[in-house]
């Protein structure tokens, strides 16, 4: 397997299925679906959708409902972007190397195409229920919709957004850091691998594998992103960095050190992969994606 080559491919194909799904109004709210738009479109590496996708592919997975969840999941993430990028939160004006959506469209338009994809990501994935008809392809869909909820709320992802505010500009601990990272970055990977196991029929038992795997993988993620944040550019990262410095936020890397955060990402993500190998399932593709991920200088 070439993987840069495959790797460009899949995303192409990921890429398709989120623009196919985006909204197209031409009345009176089309600002918002523009900014929508934009926001999903200024780029990015479509992480989420292509993992969900692999760990799909992984567990023989056959339903077209994959693809509903791989767009929500993206609207999802996006979502989260667009609001932690506005000035009451991180005020950052770039991102991915593109003006953020509030600095192109304004404070008020910025909020509400978050509000937007937040919403219609969930109208995305509950079409999915109108591609089945078998009992329990449709009970796999709902419990995808109960993943996708709760990773992405109070119990997740803004859960960790809310201890991550509450925590600017005062020292927190690793438990505390740790927290954060396992629900602001892991909990959309979590969401993506379970919903990719729980849609191709795996079992409860394989389904919590895979989200102690995505855990591993969100937090040596997050940790790399604190080792860019210190040590890349802005041309490389398509962001500002030492944007947490300015916001006077506690890093694993404030922490730890550089040389020691690169030494737990490494074990951290041999751990992930352990985790993935000992399923009954293979998936040669994913666990160089993992790889990829972890070694990312930008």
């Amino acid at each position: 397997m070439n993987f840069p080559e495959e790797l460009q491919e899949r995303k192409r194909q990921t890429e398709a299925v989120v623009r196919r799904f985006l909204p197209d109004c031409p009345g009176y709210q089309r600002p918002v679906t523009e900014a929508m738009a934009y926001s999903v479109l200024a780029g990015g590496k479509r992480l989420r959708p292509l993992i969900m996708h692999e760990t799909f592919r992984m567990f023989g997975g056959k339903t077209e409902a994959i693809q509903h969840f791989m767009a929500a999941i993206e609207m999802i993430h996006t979502y989260s972007l667009v609001h932690d990028d506005l000035p009451a939160m991180d005020n950052d004006e770039y991102r991915r190397g593109k003006l953020t959506t509030h600095a192109k469209y304004g404070h008020a338009m910025g909020i509400l195409a978050g509000d937007g994809l937040l919403n219609y990501a969930f109208e995305t994935a509950a079409d999915a229920f109108r591609l089945e008809k078998e009992p329990e392809a449709l009970k796999r869909i709902a419990r995808a919709m109960q993943i996708l909820g709760e990773k992405a709320g109070i119990y997740g992802m803004i859960g960790g957004q809310v201890v991550d505010v509450e925590s600017t500009g005062r020292q927190v601990d690793l438990d505390q850091l740790l927290f954060i990272y396992e629900r602001k970055t892991s909990a959309l990977l979590e969401a993506s691998m379970m919903i990719g196991a729980v849609l191709a029929g795996a079992t409860e038992a394989e389904t919590k594998t895979v989200e102690q795997a995505a855990s591993d993988v969100g937090i040596a993620f997050q940790i790399r992103d604190d080792i860019l944040d210190v040590t890349s550019t802005l041309e490389m990262l398509g962001k500002p960095i030492h944007s947490d410095e300015r916001n006077e936020k506690t890093t694993y890397v404030t922490l730890k050190g550089l040389e020691q955060a690169a030494k737990d990402v490494e074990e951290i993500s041999e751990r992930a992969l352990s985790r993935l190998d000992s399923l009954p399932y293979k998936n040669e593709f994913l666990t160089e994606l993992i790889r990829s991920l972890i070694d990312r200088d930008q």
